[in-house]
């Protein structure tokens, strides 16, 4: 500083440790893309699972395990830029296996349910085995949910985690060795991409979805009734007492699912005049997406007000199954010993329709041998300020 004033040398000095303050700053607010592994936890017969953490370069994280194929976590900002867990989870792997409602787990080989477990295909009848009010639910007793899948992380600057698992011949009592891919993508625009692919030496039934729990709120400390929903679908599809499709879809104008526009879930959910919102305790149906042919559309939006999250979900699929967590009675505890009660989440499922091997007016969803099945459904995250 020799030969400079004295006010020179304070401003010069001011300046260096201003640039070395932001330089500083932005090391350490920056990401990077990665994808890292650690181990979860043991099975039985010593079976290791792992935990594969994605993040993108905006710092929104995806935690998934290879056990069932379960999102464990799925951080999104809120509009103040602070990331939180937007799901609903447990704190372990033993958790999970012990009692897990299917939090973001993989389902398989069927979403949603097969009436008395039963279907014909090709003139043969297959029993599948029944664990919901004496229907076929989400795969069965071991579904896709309970099974360690094969995993290959893919790092790049949209880091991925390809998934694969071979469904045995007779597995639950569905036909023919199923070879399943399912690969989730955190992409750069915050959004999680999950793609879908099966192939099969024997004709059989395929309708794979996922049943992530979501609450916007972040840390899913209060229920989900001033969400605010919107869904592509001018019909839905109406149930029975056990929550098996009667055949007939219905418009949704004028009864308590119609979401075409901005709607709040708490504003019809508990309409005692409804036989279908008796029958689901709430919302647990499918709407018919708007649109024809399996090219990506938007099917569902979600806004929560106090954070300014927007969920918007696009898929391939025919139809999206809307729950509110109307099962949930605070006995499952979730991260930091945290219970989680009636409507602390919904999950928007996207698939074919429920039952679809007994139902010749419903979109098939036979797979047989030299086919591929193909789907895609995207969680994209923003915010909004109002």
């Amino acid at each position: 500083m020799k030969g400079l004033t004295p006010f020179l040398s304070l401003a010069l000095l001011t300046g260096l440790l201003t640039m070395n303050a932001c330089s500083s700053k932005k090391e350490t607010t920056e990401q990077k893309a990665s994808i890292e592994k650690t181990a979860y936890g043991q099975l039985a017969g010593g079976q290791t699972a792992d935990l594969y953490t994605l993040r993108n370069e905006s710092g929104m994280t995806a935690q998934i395990t290879n056990y069932g194929g379960i999102i464990v976590g799925l951080t999104a900002p809120d509009k103040d830029g602070k990331f939180e867990d937007v799901t609903l989870g447990q704190d372990s792997l033993s958790a999970y296996v012990k009692n897990n409602p299917y939090f973001g787990a993989l389902i398989g080989r069927y979403g949603n349910r097969i009436a008395k477990g039963k279907f014909t295909l090709d003139g043969k009848t297959y029993n599948l085995v029944t664990n919901n009010m004496g229907n076929h639910l989400h795969g069965g007793t071991v579904g896709f949910d309970k099974v360690l899948w094969t995993a290959t992380p893919i790092e790049g600057d949209e880091p991925a985690l390809k998934l694969t698992y071979t469904s045995k011949d007779g597995e639950e009592g569905y036909p023919g060795n199923l070879n399943v891919t399912v690969t989730y993508t955190l992409q750069k625009d915050n959004a999680l991409k999950i793609d879908y692919e099966a192939t099969t030496d024997k004709p059989t039934v395929v309708n794979l979805t996922n049943h992530t729990y979501f609450n916007l709120t972040g840390g899913a400390k209060r229920d989900v009734l001033d969400h605010v929903v919107t869904l592509n679908a001018d019909r839905f599809i109406p149930v029975d007492k056990t929550l098996i499709p009667t055949g007939k879809l219905q418009p949704v104008a004028n009864t308590p699912f119609d979401f075409t526009q901005p709607t709040v879930i708490g504003k019809r959910i508990n309409d005692s005049t409804d036989t279908q919102i008796k029958y689901g305790g709430g919302y647990d149906h499918g709407w018919v997406l708007n649109g024809s042919g399996d090219s990506l559309k938007l099917a569902a939006t979600v806004y929560e007000p106090t954070s300014g999250r927007v969920m918007e979900v696009r898929t391939t699929e025919p139809a999206i199954q809307f729950y509110t967590g109307n099962f949930l009675d605070g006995s499952v505890t979730g991260r930091e010993g945290f219970p989680y009660k009636k409507r602390y989440a919904l999950c928007l499922e996207t698939e074919h329709y429920p039952d679809s091997p007994n139902q010749s007016s419903f979109p098939t969803t036979t797979l047989r041998p030299g086919e591929t099945y193909k789907t895609t459904t995207i969680y994209q995250f923003s915010t909004r300020k109002e």
